[in-house]
């Protein structure tokens, strides 16, 4: 008996095995199959949990962090209480996802209104984050490989052609009712609910209503029901608007397909998705093990509301009071402060030889994940220095950080309001009064090229420091007061290096942003440090987990891995009056742009990986500022000497000192001839040298004052009149026989 029973259950197991291997990607590993197989039986049939289950919870509890070995008990204690300090901050609230006149989008029709039981919702599966790869997806048709199951991800876009093999959704190849969209969990999972969006492009496609049908063998399908009636799911009225729709009851199954009934009667049956579920845990089921990221950073890993953020920055900074100060740069246009997070050893005061260094977020209110980064930062930082980390010691107190996590918090709160979900792809993105403050700066590079073509540098103009125009100063101009704040505060302090994080790619783009010819949308437009711009740029991509990851799917439409995770800005797509670009010209700041994430809003769940995925490059990147050379321009007494240039030979673009005489120029290794020069004194040069050791190397001037300078100084000490000097005796003897003509 048993012999027929195992004669039985090999010719179904080798079948099982065939159907599925046309599913899945061939390089995944045996064992999982093999694993399926064996489990399947125990889920032969879809589970419809009859009562709601006990929400999981989107932060999981991390292990307790280890603590150096070196470091004493005191410190111990004081990260102990430190992290107590920061848990009390960390009490979840609920995350708000829909305003009121979303909420009617979403609603069921009435007759089914009536099952409305306690609804459970699970956090996405990672459409959107790519965290589902594109073996998991699969169509019934499809209208051409462009417009395939791998691009019905929420929030895709469009390559800037149409028709390209890049676009904007899934899109079926024929408009009836058979068609669907599917998603293989490759595990057993609790679906809770679907999210949709309509295609990314010019035309105007989009589904109006659908069912949802889920299996365990991708065979036999289920419709979810309303007692004995199918559940048709309201879809969307337009096509970038996304819509949630939440099951009455949690379903557990492995596949899920979302059947669109209905779409706009203009258009054709296109989807963008994202599915809501929680993977069942499965202790056989090691390939989720394996790829799963895990920190064992203890820190506050949810989404701050402004509120919640000004709350955080206070507990940090009464966690190291030493090396940390809250300050704002102005207010957005609500009024709202815009908060600034000091991190030194000497926090307030600008130290001789100290390079200072930036990173802000949330110039793009909508771009979420570069706040939560920074404000992770601000915590690590912290914790990691009361613990005796020396690495973190060191930037603490050889480097005065300054962290801006939101710029734009007018936007921030619009996304916020709505959740990560349903916020789209540019709803907050903008000011309040509808200005992308990224892209707000004076377009300095049209009036540097401009001058160079007339050869007005250097006897006119020169090639750094360039003015703002007048009529940007001007009150009617078209700029942001987010705008204006950000500007006095890069003049007022002598920042060295800086990066801006944003969201919705994985890349880092370095200056120039604009094109120089006229009417090109995309050219490689490289300033005159490109070599150190581009090594920068390498430095933060290089150690992020998944930017130069050549194997990564793309996030849109550009494989960036191909370039090492970096790009030139123009070369991706041009832009006047970037943050970037104005950094370079106008100031001594070398300016980068930090692409962090697919997603611009991911979900809380996905904080702590987001995190594992950032926190080396946000360290490398800062130990950048201390590459190339400083020192100080003094002169013959000591006296620092304030607004000297800078000029290293081979590269038309100078820096300037700060008001103590110290400098910091980046460059990377080898031999240089610099000059220093200022007004009233004599030009000097010399040769310094970058190794490649951490570290800047020292170069410093001492100058002495001109012949001409000393005259208009005792001119202007005798209120510029000419100073009567004694006659000789023999002087005006000759004088005196002149007149009498002997």
């Amino acid at each position: 008996m048993t012999r027929q029973r195992l004669r039985l259950l090999v010719p179904l197991a080798l079948l099982g095995l065939l159907t599925n291997f046309s599913r899945v990607s061939t390089d995944e590993d045996e064992d999982y199959y093999m694993q399926e197989l064996l489990t399947r039986e125990q889920y032969n049939q879809v589970q419809l949990q009859e009562k709601p289950v006990a929400s999981v919870p989107d932060k999981q509890q991390q292990p307790a962090r280890k603590v150096p070995k070196d470091t004493d008990s005191s410190r111990k204690m004081d990260k102990n209480n430190a992290e107590a300090k920061l848990a009390k901050t960390g009490t979840k609230k609920p995350e708000k996802n829909k305003k009121g006149n979303q909420k009617a989008s979403n609603r069921i029709p009435e007759e089914e209104e009536q099952h409305n039981p306690i609804k459970e919702e699970c956090p996405p599966m990672g459409l959107e984050t790519l965290k589902i790869d594109d073996f998991q997806l699969h169509a019934s048709t499809t209208k051409r490989y462009g417009l395939g199951a791998h691009r019905g991800r929420l929030n895709i876009q469009a390559g800037i052609y149409e028709d390209d093999l890049y676009d904007g959704a899934w899109c079926a190849g024929r408009d009836d009712p058979l068609q669907w969209f599917e998603v293989d969990a490759r595990r057993l999972t609790k679906f809770t609910g679907v999210i949709t969006q309509g295609r990314s492009s010019l035309w105007s496609d989009w589904v109006t209503s659908y069912k949802v049908m889920v299996s365990n063998d991708s065979h036999t399908w289920i419709t979810l029901t309303n007692g004995s009636k199918e559940l048709i799911f309201a879809g969307n009225r337009e096509k970038e608007i996304p819509v949630r729709n939440i099951f009455p009851a949690p379903i557990v199954a492995r596949y899920i397909r979302v059947n669109p009934l209905s779409w706009f009667h203009s258009g054709s049956i296109c989807m963008r998705v994202e599915i809501l579920g929680c993977p069942l845990p499965d202790p056989n089921n090691y390939y989720h093990r394996r790829n799963e990221v895990i920190t064992t950073d203890e820190l506050d890993f949810r989404h701050h509301s402004y509120k919640d953020m000004r709350q955080l920055m206070k507990v940090v900074n009464e966690m190291c009071p030493n090396v940390t100060r809250i300050y704002n740069i102005g207010k957005s246009h609500s009024g709202l402060k815009l908060y600034a997070f000091e991190i030194s050893d000497n926090p307030g005061e600008h130290e001789v030889g100290e390079p200072e260094f930036r990173y802000s977020a949330g110039s793009h209110g909508n771009e979420v994940l570069g706040r939560e980064l920074l404000l992770l930062l601000m915590q690590f930082m912290c914790l990691e220095y009361l613990s005796g980390n020396q690495r973190i010691r060191h930037l603490v107190e050889e480097t005065r950080i300054h962290l801006l996590p939101s710029i734009n918090p007018d936007g921030y709160e619009k996304a916020f309001e709505v959740g990560s979900e349903l916020s789209g792809w540019s709803l907050g993105r903008w000011s309040n009064i509808g200005i992308d403050v990224h892209h707000n700066f004076p377009d300095l590079n049209s009036i540097l090229w401009e001058a160079e073509a007339k050869k007005w540098i250097p006897r006119k103009m020169f090639n750094h420091h360039v003015p703002i125009p007048q009529w940007y100063l001007s009150n009617n101009a078209s700029v942001a007061v987010e705008t204006r704040a950000l500007i006095v505060w890069m003049e007022k302090i002598p920042f060295v290096l800086g990066g801006n994080i944003q969201g919705g790619e994985l890349v880092v783009t370095f200056p120039y942003d604009k094109t120089r010819s006229q009417g090109v949308t995309r050219e490689q437009t490289p300033t005159p440090d490109d070599p150190v711009f581009r090594w920068l740029a390498f430095s933060y991509a290089s150690t992020h987990r998944l930017m130069t990851d050549a194997s990564r799917r793309v996030c849109h439409t550009e494989d960036f891995a191909k370039e090492d995770g970096t790009i030139n800005g123009a070369s991706w797509h041009t832009a006047a009056g970037s943050m970037n670009d104005f950094s370079y010209l106008h100031t001594n700041c070398f300016e980068l742009s930090m692409y962090v994430g697919c997603d611009k809003f991911p979900h809380e769940s996905e904080l702590p990986e987001e995190w594992e995925n950032n926190r080396e490059s946000l360290l490398v990147f800062m130990e950048q500022v201390h590459r190339g050379i400083k020192g100080v321009v003094k002169d013959l007494q000591g006296n620092g000497i304030a607004n000297a240039t800078i000029s290293v030979e081979g590269i038309s673009h100078d820096v300037r000192t700060a008001a103590d005489g110290d400098y910091w120029r980046l460059l990377n290794p080898g031999e240089y001839r610099v000059t220093a020069r200022a007004q009233g004194y004599t030009l000097t040069s010399k040769k310094c040298t970058v190794g490649y050791e951490m570290g800047a190397s020292r170069c410093d001037f001492s100058m002495s004052r001109t012949n001409l300078a000393r005259i208009k100084e005792i001119m202007e000490r005798y209120n510029r009149q000419p100073v009567k000097l004694p006659n000789r005796p023999l002087q005006a003897r000759r004088s005196r026989e002149r007149r009498l003509g002997t």
